[in-house]
């Protein structure tokens, strides 16, 4: 105890004087308002400690406004990415609402144009083989569709239907290899039959080999046959050759309706009369 007192007895010498000294302090601090000689040399001795303790305290302070403002920060940014999503949302439905009205509208003007009753309707389904070009549409018998009625686009000729269910149908296409279209060329009125080759083209076949046939000539149906009406476009020709030999010649045709994009069609209520 003895030796704990004489090592420390400076330290709890001044542990004992700063008591005393706040405890008068204290005591004298309500009954004067002018700081004696002891308030003067303990204001100037805690002095710095406070002004490190408030400068530490605010330092604190600032630094948890800081973690809160960031805080808020985060959640606004987080809030205006979810409203820019919603937006741009928006605006993709915006955009693709404009493009099916511009489509429809083209089917519209096809509609007006014809002279027989037809039904709109999508496409919904496509079937490429090897063997087979087909497109499936969601209207059927119960829309007056049946087999053998032409099917267009507001470009032109897309094919016929082949085969019908109560709500759906298949279209043949003309890229068809089992698919033929009487044509003609618009120029020079050339005659002849428009033939799938399944690799999304045509051939003008039975075409003389002395006609006027040449590259960029639009083809269109002749009429012949009364499937489709005279003038509906086909496609365009792009490629023209003539042999030594033969009495025809050989003539490419790109259709004019990409079928690759198609997504709405109309069906002419009009069956093939023998």
């Amino acid at each position: 105890m003895f030796d704990f007192l004489r090592k420390y007895s400076t330290t709890i010498l001044i542990g004992v004087v700063i008591t005393i000294a706040l405890i008068f302090y204290s005591l004298n601090l309500p009954r004067s308002h002018k700081a004696n000689a002891l308030e003067n040399g303990v204001n100037s001795t805690l002095a710095p400690v406070q002004k490190h303790a408030f400068r530490g305290g605010s330092l604190f302070i600032d630094i948890w406004r800081d973690y809160i403002n960031l805080v808020d920060v985060k959640q606004e940014n987080r809030n205006l990415r979810n409203e820019m999503k919603q937006l741009q949302n928006a605006l993709v439905q915006a955009d693709e609402a404009v493009r099916e009205n511009e489509r429809l509208n083209r089917l519209l003007e096809l509609r007006s144009a014809i002279k027989a009753p037809a039904v709109a309707a999508r496409i919904v389904g496509e079937d490429v083989t090897p063997w087979f070009r087909s497109l499936s549409i969601d209207k059927g018998s119960s829309s007056g569709v049946k087999e053998g009625m032409p099917v267009l686009a507001a470009d032109g000729i897309v094919g016929q239907t082949v085969k019908v269910t109560t709500n759906s149908s298949r279209i043949l296409l003309l890229t068809d290899h089992a698919s033929s279209i009487s044509a003609m060329i618009q120029r020079s009125r050339a005659r002849g039959v428009v033939k799938g080759r399944n690799d999304n083209l045509c051939s003008l076949e039975f075409a003389m080999r002395g006609e006027d046939v040449q590259v960029g000539d639009i083809v269109i149906s002749s009429g012949i046959g009364m499937v489709f009406d005279k003038g509906l476009p086909i496609g365009e020709v792009t490629m023209v050759k003539k042999g030594e030999y033969g009495i025809f010649q050989t003539v490419d045709i790109r259709p004019a309706v990409n079928i690759a994009h198609l997504e709405e069609v109309l069906v002419v209520l009009r069956v093939p009369t023998d």
